[in-house]
């Protein structure tokens, strides 16, 4: 079996070392004494969850999470050249279709749709997007940025530009649904994709933003040092501030991930004063998320989970879930199952699954393969408690969300 050394015996130093009986342990971070057993003597292998519990429980800064780790090839200079790769962008649209680069002369620049009716499309989209499969968008998204990228071909001037800062938004929403549709390689071409159409169009600030989005599916590989570092050119201070904040607590979340909590509260409080200047509303559309009241706040708890804080991140979510709005269902889903686990984690085994059953009523209108990571490891949680009533009653439900598409 495949355990890492070491793991076991550092978890039975702590807790002797601390005076714990196994069967305390076992209370604190809500496994079975003898589950518990088997890890610490090496016959069970230990996974993140129970890691990064003991890390908080023991505040040993990550050390355990990190001796889950084998060594990766990290390092900053392939990073870079990823960040190059996404700059550069593959096969763009644009250079095929450009006139004097084999495409069509301009046109009339009156015949083309006002841009501010696309915007209002791109808007429609997204709102789409929280109550409908993420599949059933990628067809008409994949079409409106071909549509548009001829238009701006065609056209000439700041029209051209502002039609191209534009359609690269489509695209990187396209990307966004490619990955809640489980897509990860097609959501990272879209993603490159939507940087080469910006640079085009003079926004280099998508270039940045680009490096948040690949940090989100870092993170959801649960790829800790990964997200952190993919974050950090976007953290710089030439950056416009809402990108910055964006970037930081992204960062923040790599860092809870990994188990180093004083670094994950110091970037929440960077984010916090960067989304206070935030003057993203007077530059056309918003990049990243638009349904949050306070997404630092909501971030915050997503964090206080991951560092082993259950009962906090339960409260905080409990407070900030309240405040997303009825439409953005995909949102709900999102936070509300993050709640459910926090609940679950501290021992509240009914609060977590009377959360969790309103939110299954919801998941065949917005299927998300992001979210049904979080299904799953609600059902290995709440599957300790198997006997309890209120999770013998809402298992078939979750095992229909696991396998939704």
């Amino acid at each position: 079996m495949d355990v890492p050394l070491g793991f076991g015996a550092e978890l039975r130093r702590l807790r002797e070392g601390s005076g714990m009986t196994l069967e305390y342990l076992s209370r604190k971070v809500n496994y079975s004494k003898g589950h518990l057993s088997k890890v610490e003597r090496g016959d069970k292998r230990p996974t993140e969850v129970l890691a990064r519990r003991c890390d908080a429980l023991f505040r040993t800064g990550g050390r355990l999470r990190r001796l889950l780790d084998t060594p990766k090839s990290t390092d900053a200079g392939r990073l870079q050249g990823r960040r190059e790769m996404l700059v550069t962008g593959v096969g763009s649209l644009v250079a095929a279709t450009m006139p004097g680069r084999g495409g069509s002369p301009c046109v009339d620049d009156a015949r083309l749709p006002p841009i501010a009716l696309l915007q209002d499309q791109l808007q429609q989209m997204r709102m789409l997007g929280q109550t409908s499969p993420p599949t059933a968008l990628l067809v008409p998204l994949r079409a409106q940025v071909a549509t548009v990228t001829r238009m701006a071909a065609h056209s000439s001037g700041s029209n051209r530009a502002g039609l191209l800062a534009l359609v690269a938004r489509f695209a990187e929403y396209t990307g966004w649904m490619a990955q809640e549709a489980g897509d990860v390689a097609g959501a990272l071409g879209w993603t490159a994709q939507a940087v080469d159409l910006a640079q085009a169009g003079g926004d280099e600030d998508l270039a940045d933003y680009a490096l948040v989005r690949r940090a989100l599916i870092a993170l959801y590989s649960n790829k800790a040092h990964e997200t952190v570092a993919l974050v950090q050119q976007a953290q710089k201070g030439s950056v416009p501030p809402r990108i910055r904040g964006l970037a930081t607590q992204r960062a923040a979340q790599g860092h809870a991930l990994a188990g180093a909590e004083r670094a994950c509260l110091n970037e929440l409080d960077r984010a916090r004063e960067l989304l206070a200047h935030d003057d993203a509303l007077s530059h056309g559309p918003i990049l990243g998320p638009t349904n949050l009241v306070d997404p630092v706040s909501m971030v915050t708890g997503w964090c206080l989970h991951d560092l082993g804080r259950h009962r906090e991140a339960a409260e905080l979510l409990d407070r900030e879930c309240l405040h997303i709005p009825r439409h953005a269902v995909r949102t709900r889903i999102r936070y509300g199952f993050r709640r459910a686990l926090a609940h679950s984690a501290s021992g509240e085994i009914e609060r977590s699954c009377e959360v969790a059953r309103e939110l299954l009523t919801f998941v065949d209108l917005a299927p998300s393969a992001t979210v049904r990571a979080d299904v799953r490891q609600l059902d290995r949680e709440l599957g300790r408690s198997r006997s309890h009533s209120a999770v013998r009653e809402l298992r078939p439900a979750l095992a229909h969300a696991m396998s939704s598409s």
